[in-house]
């Protein structure tokens, strides 16, 4: 059987193909199903492939002596091949095989050749997958343009989800804290009988973010991307962001981030700071925030992201002891260094040195990988 499809097809006709694809190793995917998954995609990150896969099982994969041919079907399919067709050796009939044999071979002119057992599916090279998951492990330093404006659309339209922490306050809920004022209270309708317990737990709330993020010179390859992401932070995140930037010295910019587009944010942001791509003072800049605006925009809930190389042309001392204060005063402390995502960098500034024992977290971040990473790291804290 050959299935075939325009090069211009949509993620929505692949998961069709894909359906039938299913549907021939045995495993139930009708239309309904589909149709659940396309719904289900718009709650998620399209970006993210292991959110798009585990997404697609739990929705078309009901009985778990499927799953492993499902994966090894979704393997085969959602890449990108090497010609113009991709070639999946199918059996006719699943329960025949328990192992059924997925082919990721390519044929340019691929042929259907009848046979007792199996029978070929052909596939026109549709699929989605390699050039995103290309511009996510790419670092951005070696974007073209082109890229760039790639990148700036994925991270705009990216849900980025950076997870919720308990508050002291509670709610009702089904958790092992009895509310003794609702219990009597319903106790009342029952001549005083308790017939049930009414209980209550612990409310969950976005974790403010404060991101101080170095706009010096040897971050200028990074830095214009990196406040796309803290744009889209502020517009989409739960979380409550407050923004700095900072080089010889520290600028708020969380004002301009409010701004409608992220051209006019970017003209505004450029308008009041004249020391972009300038020298680096982070330990001015770090006692700047903490004697200036840490009482003012941020709690010891909050977790705080340093974004820097590290490279400081500022005293020492004054930077150990203001980053040792800033990390006493928040949640968490996060060192986001966009170097780290080379295997062979080594934190050997004098800059690095001296804040390293002070931090919670050094991560990298250089690609949208890393950025996942970090949003993963913040859901977990």
């Amino acid at each position: 059987m050959t299935y075939s499809g325009p090069e211009t097809s949509s993620l929505p006709h692949n998961l069709v193909l894909f359906g039938r694809v299913l549907r021939k190793l045995g495993i139930e995917s009708n239309a309904n199903r589909i149709q659940s998954v396309i719904s289900a995609l718009q709650h998620i990150d399209i970006g993210s492939k292991a959110d798009f896969f585990y997404t697609v099982r739990c929705l078309l994969v009901q009985r778990a002596e499927d799953l492993p041919i499902f994966d090894k079907a979704f393997s085969a399919f959602w890449v990108k091949p090497k010609g113009q067709q991709l070639s999946i050796t199918l059996p006719s009939k699943r329960r025949e095989q328990d192992d059924p044999l997925i082919d990721n071979s390519v044929s340019a002119n691929s042929t259907t050749q009848p046979q007792q057992n199996n029978s070929e599916t052909v596939l026109q090279s549709t699929l989605v997958y390699s050039p995103s998951e290309r511009l996510h492990s790419k670092d951005f330093a070696e974007l073209t343009s082109d890229e760039i404006h790639g990148i700036k659309a994925i991270i705009a339209n990216t849900n980025w989800n950076l997870g919720l922490r308990r508050s002291r306050r509670k709610q009702r809920g089904m958790q092992t804290h009895i509310d003794w004022r609702r219990t009597v209270r319903q106790s009342l309708h029952t001549s005083g009988e308790i017939f049930e317990w009414a209980r209550r737990d612990k409310k969950q709330k976005p974790r403010p973010i404060v991101i101080l993020a170095d706009i010096s010179g040897s971050m200028e390859v990074y830095s214009r991307i990196l406040l796309h992401f803290i744009y889209a932070l502020n517009i989409h995140a739960r979380q409550k962001v407050e923004a700095f930037v900072f080089s010889t010295r520290l600028t708020h910019i969380t004002r301009q981030l409010k701004q409608s587009t992220p051209e006019v944010v970017f003209q505004k942001i450029g308008q009041h700071i004249p020391d972009w791509s300038g020298g680096t003072r982070i330990g001015a800049a770090l006692k700047d925030f903490n004697f200036t605006w840490a009482r003012r925009v941020s709690s010891q809930s909050a977790s705080v992201l340093i974004i820097s190389d590290g490279w400081d042309r500022g005293e020492l001392d004054l930077l150990r002891t203001e980053i040792s204060r800033l990390q006493r005063s928040s949640f968490r402390l996060i060192w986001l260094n966009p170097l780290l995502g080379d295997a062979k960098f080594k934190p050997k500034t004098r800059g690095l040195q001296a804040a390293l024992p002070h931090i919670d977290d050094f991560l990298p971040i250089h690609n949208l990988n890393s950025l996942h990473q970090l949003a993963a790291t913040l859901r977990a804290i």
